[in-house]
């Protein structure tokens, strides 16, 4: 399969603790694939670099075959990479649709914004909902909110950091169908998540990060049954 991210030689450090540590990794395109790792491994420090909110200090990243490093986060976002956050960043005091309208207004790419907002809707069980206020919804539905509002501007890449924080067993499952009916879609996935049975029910692979760098990669069961994977893990809290 043709890689639709590559990094080499990623590097960068802060203060002296470094947080990428020469990672080399590779997604292929209409990936659905996760990154797991214990508190402190560099997996949202990985993500920030990836959307330019950090500058490497060594390495490369390219994205559909163009080295993006120089690249600002918009212009990435551009590119087609646009991401979800462990924490909801919706406008609570807007509706729904009003947050879908201020998500999508600027990257519709030729589309209806009213069809956008619809089919978005839908999408995310929210075609009830339009008129509430973000921040009456439930979390599980703030964080599907937000999932939409990253899915309406069509990316090639969805980056999503820990989509099911919060949530209860019903809303993990149900974020879980969500996330294949948009790999279906071809969008390629990469998620930070620390629930190993959301990883198993979503992951077509999976790489452990350790102190900035990958430790192992391999399908869900070949993780499970890594002698080191268990040992990382020992009383490491969240991240």
């Amino acid at each position: 399969m043709t890689s639709l991210l590559e990094v080499a030689g990623l590097r960068k450090a802060f203060g002296g603790v470094t947080v990428a540590n020469g990672i080399d990794f590779a997604l292929p395109a209409g990936a659905m694939h996760c990154l797991i790792g214990p508190n402190g491994a560099g997996k949202s420090s990985f993500f920030r670099l990836l959307l330019g909110e950090h500058a490497p200090d060594a390495g490369s990243i390219r994205f559909g075959g163009k080295d993006i490093v120089a690249l600002r986060s918009f212009e990435r976002i551009r590119l087609g990479i646009s991401v979800k956050f462990q924490v909801p960043g919706i406008f609570k005091d807007l509706s729904v649709r009003q947050n879908l309208e201020v998500a999508f207004q600027y990257h519709l790419h030729g589309h209806s914004l009213a069809d956008t907002v619809k089919a978005m809707l839908e999408f995310a069980n929210l075609d009830g909902e339009a008129t509430t206020l973000a921040g009456a919804l439930s979390h599980g539905q703030q964080q599907w909110l937000e999932i939409a509002m990253a899915v309406g501007v069509e990316p090639r890449l969805l980056l999503l950091d820990e989509p099911t924080a919060g949530m209860s067993p019903d809303e993990t499952r149900k974020t879980g169908e969500m996330l294949h009916d948009l790999n279906a879609r071809g969008i390629t996935i990469l998620a930070v998540e620390h629930d190993m049975a959301f990883v198993e029910q979503i992951a077509q692979r999976v790489t452990v990060l350790h102190f900035g760098s990958i430790f192992a990669e391999g399908s869900i069961a070949e993780i499970i049954d890594h002698p080191g994977v268990q040992e990382i893990y020992l009383g490491a809290s969240d991240e």
